[in-house]
């Protein structure tokens, strides 16, 4: 096999004749001179089409390609500019690396792999690369996925939540295919405007096709919906619902602990210094104490209370009855979801009729949003719809924005969360 078949293949590069090859020993760098063979000559470097050329440009330039070991390896060519009639004076096309570039494509898809299989200290060091290139590497190689895979084919089922990956309030909305379980869309913001965008990325025809939605009961979300999807069915999600019956019945939690502390500060005096050892227990202060402990005996499912919690959820039952009653109605809320579609139904109405009864303020107004989000409540139950999946999605793209502190923009950790969550992993180079 001739040398330079064995430069070539060694580099790379295709559509390449490798002119020479040099170390230079002082700062441990290798350099092949290569030039591109007569068909790839004169393209464009945006469209690749043929075009008349221009002038000699800034002259030779440099890619960095992938390490031969220890030693950095850079390719050199002429970068001419063509006359393009579509996109005007550009610099021309290299089968190599993509335009604009200075990294040869086999170095973005090993930076890529790395960012999502590695940590940014991994990935940095071992590519020698800045963490701001690295995001730049995958906004360019996940911009060349997503023109080869529609990330939008076969959609029917999707679920919609916002995840928080910034401090102030920096929201991502992201939508993820229910029966395939792929992040399909994300991008920053949360509201309709936000959402608005997937739809217009989607297209009329193809959001018809949507079946089934599945969303928290965020009104942004339903009104988007429900003009752009008018043949979805929405589902709440079970998990939210159930959740502000947790908060509503936490406000009663609350509201005792404060009334249990005002006594105990009205009928018990102070006095300076810790009490003594052997004190007798005051009645007050320890009923605050207990009812401050309660959150988690009220919080988690009757199944997975342990034996004192068990203990201290009934006496917050027997001593508290209006605490009490709220934890029976978050428990009936909870019970609704796991029963038949036929059954449901009636149960949710009695449910609602009790809530509406119990004079707790609080599960009051919740009964109000029941009433509101029935038909999705019960679409939910019919359909076995749930944000599991959506919040699974959600958990992987915050440990990915841990990862990818650091980035300028969100647009490369919504690239580095398509990457890693979208269908379309990258694979090393050489690899099937």
């Amino acid at each position: 096999m001739r040398s330079l078949t064995i430069w070539r293949t060694l580099l790379g590069v295709d559509k390449t004749v490798v002119e020479d090859v040099d170390l230079d020993p002082a700062t441990g760098v290798f350099v092949a001179s290569v030039r591109l063979t007569r068909s790839m000559r004169n393209r464009c470097g945006s469209c690749q089409k043929r075009s008349p050329r221009y002038d000699d440009g800034a002259g030779r330039r440099r890619w960095r390609s992938l390490d031969f070991g220890t030693t950095q390896v850079f390719l050199e060519a002429d970068s001419p500019r063509v006359s393009c009639r579509e996109h005007g004076v550009i610099v021309a096309a290299v089968p190599w690396a993509r335009h604009q570039a200075g990294h040869t494509r086999h170095f973005d898809s090993y930076v890529a792999w790395l960012a999502t299989k590695t940590s940014k200290a991994a990935a940095t060091e071992l590519m020698r690369i800045a963490w701001r290139t690295v995001g730049s590497i995958i906004t360019r190689v996940w911009a060349d996925t997503e023109e080869l895979h529609d990330p939008f084919a076969g959609l029917t089922r999707i679920g919609i939540d916002e995840v928080s990956f910034k401090r102030g309030r920096k929201f991502l909305t992201v939508v993820v295919d229910h029966d395939s379980g792929r992040l399909v869309w994300a991008a920053p913001g949360q509201d309709k405007a936000t959402l608005g965008t997937f739809f217009d990325a989607l297209g009329e025809e193809r959001s018809a096709l949507i079946t089934h939605v599945s969303a928290d009961g965020a009104g942004w979300i339903a009104t988007v919906v429900a003009a752009r999807c008018p043949n979805a069915v929405r589902c709440a999600d079970p998990f939210h619902v159930v959740k502000w019956a947790t908060e509503a019945l936490d406000e009663v939690r609350r509201a005792a602990w404060t009334e249990a502390r005002k006594q105990a500060r009205l009928n018990e005096s102070r006095t300076v210094g810790r009490p003594a050892r052997d004190a007798p227990a005051r009645p007050h202060s320890e009923h605050a104490k207990l009812m401050m402990n309660s959150r988690y005996a009220l919080w988690k499912n009757p199944e997975n209370l342990t034996e004192k919690q068990q203990i201290k959820l009934a006496w917050v039952v027997q001593t508290n009855p209006a605490l009490g009653r709220a934890y029976y109605l978050k428990e009936g809320l909870r019970l609704v979801f796991k029963l038949p579609h036929a059954e449901a139904a009636e149960a949710l109405d009695k449910w609602v009729g009790w809530a509406r009864r119990c004079r707790i303020p609080s599960f009051v107004k919740l009964q109000r949003s029941i009433v509101k989000h029935r038909a999705a409540i019960l679409a939910s139950i019919e359909h076995g719809l749930s944000n599991g999946r959506i919040e699974s999605v959600n958990t992987k793209i915050r440990l990915i924005t841990r990862i990818a502190f650091g980035f300028k923009s969100p647009d490369a950790l919504i690239a580095l969360a398509m990457l890693s969550l979208g269908g379309h992993k990258p694979v090393l180079p050489g690899r099937v």
